[in-house]
């Protein structure tokens, strides 16, 4: 099977290249942050600058772990699913379902290993980088010298591979069995996480204005809101589409086709509800935080700055991470239904209307995503706000969250709508006989 594996991605190595992107750009923020861990812990590091360079490798090689867990299920699941045929006749030719899984995750380990390996290079100049930054705004001594050492190149290749192996394992089980999986699992799995995060956005009001640690749990309890929304897709998605006024051709079509294929959508809508949520609770608090130093006129501590450069870099992560797996599925779900796309304009469609189709299905699904990562964002964001200025709402417009909206809906459409306006250049005959 791991000659099969090394075939299959050799002579097809465009199926793997969405694997390869995430893995490549996972193992290089693990590597870039957890490097920080090898500076501190340098001989002759004062003990301010160790901690802050600690506290900024766990956290967000914390997050960055479970967004390479999540970069690299989402886009195995899209891929593993389209192979379905593929897999089947395997099966016939005697194939067993445990050779193919071994198949499927040989080839994506394989992948992910070159992919950790390129990473070792952007992500030695980018620590050194990140290290500057740090120098520069005082809260890491010039005196600390660059280090990319064992901690860095270990965990980014040991975490980009456990979490491949676990997505391959999970994505290919799910694909190979025979009979359509219990939705009770998923619903539990779903109450679950809206019932933590509902806790941990409540454990907000038993800590003080002053406490350092008062923005996790609303954080916390928002990305786990946002989890549970995810999980929910199917019903959530069901629930907008019967609310849309949505008329004509494209409409009609955009909504029967989402309806379908709501249970497959939510490798779409996961990064779009996490990245709207932890955008939009990171940003406000981080600001509603920035107000109430500035209103009582101490200058910030290296604890104040070290929180504001922690949040800013997690937000640009997720924005990164998010973005990256948005464009991968859609990239690939969009790629795979050319033969659909060919059969519409087979029977009357015009390509206008295939991309008008199109452009209202990546609406619906930005409006869903937007929606209820901006509910599980704000159910964070005011129980802060109320604890650290007493008052219900946030001062802070509307501006950052319509920059927010604006940047996603630009990865969903823009995506969407290139992929399939380069889908359609294939002549409708030719991409239902290829896609055949």
């Amino acid at each position: 099977m791991f000659v099969l594996a090394m075939r299959s991605i050799r002579q097809r190595p465009g199926r793997f290249m969405a694997t390869l992107l995430s893995t490549f750009l996972g193992a290089a923020i693990i590597m870039t942050f957890n490097s920080l861990h090898d500076t501190a812990g340098q001989r002759g590091v004062d003990s301010v600058s160790a901690e802050t360079l600690s506290t900024t490798a766990a956290v967000v090689g914390g997050y960055g772990t479970l967004l390479v867990f999540f970069a690299v299920a989402s886009t195995l699941t899209v891929n593993i699913r389209q192979r379905t045929a593929e897999m089947e006749l395997l099966r016939c030719s005697g194939a067993t379902p445990g050779q193919i899984r071994r198949m499927v995750v040989g080839e994506s380990v394989a992948v992910a290993l070159i992919g950790a390996v390129v990473a070792i290079g952007p992500a030695m100049p980018a620590g050194r980088l990140l290290l500057e930054m740090f120098q520069d705004t005082g809260q890491v001594a010039d005196s600390v010298s660059y280090s990319f050492g064992p901690v860095a190149l270990l965990t980014g290749i040991d975490i980009t591979l456990l979490a491949t192996v676990g997505a391959a394992f999970l994505a290919v089980r799910r694909a190979a069995r025979r009979r359509p999986p219990r939705r009770g699992t998923r619903m539990l799995l779903a109450y679950a996480a809206l019932g933590a995060g509902g806790l941990g956005v409540c454990s907000t009001f038993a800590f003080s204005a002053t406490d350092a640690a008062l923005m996790a749990p609303p954080v916390y309890g928002a990305v786990l809101l946002s989890v549970g929304f995810a999980l929910l897709t199917p019903r959530l998605l069901s629930g907008v589409l019967g609310r849309l006024p949505l008329t004509g051709a494209s409409g009609w079509v955009a909504v029967r086709t989402l309806r379908e294929r709501a249970s497959q959508l939510s490798g779409v809508l996961m990064p779009l509800t996490l990245f709207t949520c932890l955008a939009t609770a990171t940003l406000y608090m981080q600001a509603v935080e920035n107000d109430v130093i500035d209103a009582s006129g101490v200058p910030k501590s290296v604890d104040a700055k070290n929180l504001e450069t922690l949040n800013l870099t997690v937000v640009g992560i997720i924005v990164v991470f998010a973005c990256i797996m948005l464009v991968n599925s859609l990239y690939a779900a969009t790629t795979y239904r050319r033969r659909e796309f060919g059969q519409q304009r087979l029977a009357g469609a015009t390509p206008g209307q295939v991309l008008g189709t199109v452009a209202v299905e990546g609406l619906v699904l930005t409006a869903t995503g937007v929606l209820f990562g901006s509910v599980a964002g704000l159910a964070g964001i005011l129980p802060f706000t109320i604890v650290r200025t007493d008052s219900v709402w946030p001062e802070q417009g509307l501006g950052v969250w319509l920059g927010i909206v604006a940047v996603a809906a630009v990865a969903t459409l823009g995506t969407s709508l290139g992929t399939a306006r380069r889908t359609l250049r294939t002549p409708a005959v030719e991409a239902v006989t290829l896609a055949a």
